[in-house]
């Protein structure tokens, strides 16, 4: 069996799905996945995609105490960004790897950039396929959102080093770009964006595990919306349609908190924003805060629903661009209604549209009959379910896309192999 050697910025239990469910399925296409990762400790979300594979992770952060914890971050990432330390950690680490277990190409993915330079040169270094894996892309956000901690409100100096930043890590990229074999992207923006840079782009979605969701119809005792992920801003994931539309059917009697319940599983940030949109419309007791489940957890939540919630906004100059989440995957496959506000006008909806599954809203009354129509069939039903196209959502399954890798995996095996 062949051997792909996975370097990545995050792996499960951090929050890592992409290449946790690769590793889950790409077995049974002739590929043994071996992964070297960095150790993220605060997120534990796919904890049950942990053992599926070997995995190398390398501890960046070992201080102990606050203080001490912050003065090694800082040094760190000053380290980092001036002269790549730690994708020269990693680079150190893959050597060992291969001397014990050689492998037969290289993966790399990542949201941003590192460790793009390291799984370059390991790959370099033993003459094998590089396959670039992006799954997020700097331009596609409205603002500063890639950036964890934004420091653009610092003033002259945070604005500036904000811009440095950014394009630092888009000339390193678009550097590592150039030489790979091989890119693959998330939607078909992304994949316009990149063919800028490498010619040999191909789109692998984002997906579901086939195992974990499917259609259920459970009887419910509320009428209840959900919305699960993080929320970076209202200019990425706007929710005003959705509370305007909320707040003209509370004022005109047609839903009440009392049978009708809005379930957020989000981070504490992300609820402090629901929670000033809610306010500004009144409808606050409408609205339950449901804090993070693991992900093994979310299709018994989605299942339990009515209306399935996504958040984005216009795709535009100003806006978020090529939004394709795993929740909209996800919400396919369970068959419940998808409630998108604000429409992307883009691929977002030609997808919602493609699959039946919903409604890509731009306007209010939109929202207000969507839900209407979904909450009548609850009352009757004591359940909802959505018309989708069944055929048209099997191409997002993971274990199709962990096909479309090895595919391609096996093209670049094969083409080294001729040439």
């Amino acid at each position: 069996m062949k051997k792909v050697l996975i370097i990545c910025d995050l792996f499960p239990p951090a929050f890592g799905p992409r290449m946790g469910y690769l590793t889950k399925y790409i077995r049974a296409y002739g590929w043994e996945p071996i992964v070297l990762t960095e150790t993220v400790k605060d997120e534990s979300a796919f904890s049950f995609l942990t053992d599926i594979c070997p995995v190398t992770r390398i501890n960046f952060y070992t201080a102990k105490g606050k203080y001490l914890r912050k003065l090694q971050w800082l040094f760190l990432f000053l380290l980092d960004f001036f002269f790549d330390y730690k994708d020269f950690r990693m680079v150190q680490k893959a050597h060992k790897m291969y001397k014990k277990q050689p492998f037969d190409l290289v993966l790399c993915s990542t949201f941003r950039t590192f460790p793009l330079k390291a799984a370059r040169k390991v790959a370099q270094k033993y003459n094998l396929p590089f396959v670039v894996d992006l799954r997020d892309i700097i331009e596609q956000y409205s603002g500063n959102e890639f950036i964890s901690h934004d420091i653009s409100s610092w003033g002259n100096l945070g604005r500036s080093f904000t811009k440095y930043f950014r394009q630092k890590n888009l000339q390193t990229r678009n550097e590592v770009l150039t030489t790979a074999a091989h890119v693959t992207t998330i939607s078909p923006w992304h994949v316009e964006v990149l063919q800028a840079f490498n010619r040999n782009v191909s789109l692998i979605y984002n997906g579901y595990d086939p195992e974990l969701f499917y259609p259920e119809q459970p009887v419910t005792r509320h009428f209840v919306i959900t919305y699960t992920g993080r929320i970076l801003s209202t200019e990425m994931r706007d929710p005003g349609l959705f509370m305007q539309a909320l707040s003209i059917l509370l004022k005109n009697k047609k839903l009440s908190p009392c049978d009708c319940k809005v379930h957020w599983y989000v981070d504490a940030a992300s609820w402090d924003i629901i929670y000033k949109e809610a306010e500004k419309e009144d409808i606050l007791s409408y609205m339950v805060f449901k804090g993070y489940v693991p992900a093994n957890q979310i299709p018994h939540v989605l299942n339990n629903s009515s209306v399935l919630l996504l958040l984005t906004n216009k795709s535009d100059q100003k806006g978020p661009k090529g939004t394709m989440t795993t929740k909209f995957f996800e919400s396919l496959a369970v068959e419940k209604p998808i409630l998108c506000v604000r429409s992307d006008e883009s691929y977002l909806a030609a997808a919602i549209d493609e699959t039946n599954a919903g409604l890509a809203a731009t306007k209010v009354e939109e929202v207000s009959a969507f839900l209407m129509h979904y909450y009548e069939e609850w009352k009757v039903q004591g359940y909802t379910s959505s018309p989708v196209n069944r055929e048209a959502i099997q191409q997002y399954s993971r274990k199709n896309q962990a096909k479309e890798f090895a595919i391609l995996f096996n093209q670049l095996i094969d083409n080294r192999k001729n040439n």
